[in-house]
């Protein structure tokens, strides 16, 4: 990735080679712009999504078999597909702020000395208890978020006695 210029934009295109195509700086999406499609793209993965190419990292293929950046307009029509795609895999705003809460949010989070595992900090018997198998940190968060909802709706919030609360 190019370095960011005055303006926050990168000064150069992403892809350099001679037979790349040409993106004129002032179509380059700004840093903040890279970070928010980064962060959705690599949510929607560890969501068990298929995002497709990431357009940031690996260019648009051209119609002539060349590979060049990807402008602004383009990165903001892929973060609404992105968007949409993640939309139908959120979780109750309950579950949201008891996982923010446990871990972050971070689906591979490991706590508690290694007792505690994944986004809402399952311990192994809990996760087996609804259904979950191997470690709760290595499942999708997709899963991750199914089987909470599933411990939410048997036992309520006494299993997150701090976060739950």
């Amino acid at each position: 990735m190019a370095a960011p210029g005055a303006e926050g934009r990168p000064s150069q295109q992403l892809f350099v080679g001679e037979t790349d195509a040409f993106v004129s700086a002032s179509q380059l999406p700004d840093a903040a712009l890279q970070r928010t499609y980064l962060n959705l793209y690599e949510k929607t993965k560890r969501r068990g999504g298929h995002p497709g190419r990431n357009i940031l990292l690996n260019g648009v293929a051209t119609h002539q078999g060349r590979v060049r950046s990807a402008t602004r307009n383009e990165l903001r029509r892929s973060l609404r597909v992105l968007r949409r795609s993640s939309a139908g895999s959120a979780v109750s705003p309950q579950l949201e702020a008891i996982a923010q809460c446990e871990s972050g949010g971070d689906p591979t989070a490991v706590g508690g000395g290694g007792l505690y595992r994944g986004k809402y900090q399952f311990s192994v018997g809990t996760w087996q208890s609804v259904g979950g198998s191997g470690d709760p940190a290595a499942a999708s968060e997709a899963e991750q978020d199914r089987r909470a909802a599933a411990l939410l709706a048997r036992d309520g919030t006494g299993q997150w006695p701090v976060c739950g609360a």
